[in-house]
């Protein structure tokens, strides 16, 4: 198997964590272009991918780094327009990231809360909370130890706890 199936077949596996990860991470306005930013860097990268990690855990780094300098650019240009997404190109689940957003509103609270957090602490509630990733797979996806996942990730639980009463307080108060 050469390296473009390799990548072919790890994007069938893992292209629709990768693509719900930047979702959370960034938004929703870039995540099918950075997916694919993802893995056109896995695939240049192949060569310095060293089999000691799973495949999973690897694409994960990436795509955090991907989903890191996006912001640093955002933060640069002010832009922070959201375009809708065009169903037909994103990848295949049984609820589309679209309608995660827009028409679930216990949904919308937990993104609007995950946003508010540190950039830490919205990659470990991601990772652990909503990816499911084992700690020892965040810790390899974070490049952090054990042990430091599990402090952030018991503060970071602590900090969108906070974040999601202050968005239903917002929303109570607008009622």
């Amino acid at each position: 198997m050469d390296n473009k199936e390799i990548i072919s077949d790890w994007f069938e596996k893992y292209g629709n964590d990768i693509y719900h990860f930047l979702i959370y991470r960034i938004g929703p306005v870039d995540a099918e272009d950075l997916l694919q930013e993802v893995f056109i860097k896995a695939l240049r990268g192949f060569n310095s991918y060293q089999e000691k990690s799973n495949p999973k855990t690897w694409l994960f780094s990436i795509a955090r780094n991907v989903a890191v300098d996006e912001v640093r650019k955002r933060k640069v240009r002010k832009w922070m327009s959201h375009i809708p997404l065009e169903n037909t190109n994103e990848p295949e689940t049984t609820f589309s990231p679209q309608s995660i957003l827009d028409h679930e509103e216990e949904h919308q609270t937990i993104y609007r809360a995950i946003k508010q957090l540190k950039s830490n602490y919205q990659d470990v509630i991601i990772l652990r909370g909503i990816k499911e990733l084992s700690i020892a797979e965040t810790a390899d996806v974070l490049k952090w130890s054990k042990s430091k996942v599990r402090s952030t990730q018991h503060r970071a639980r602590l900090a969108l706890h906070e974040a999601l009463r202050r968005c239903n307080d917002n929303e109570e108060t607008r009622s």
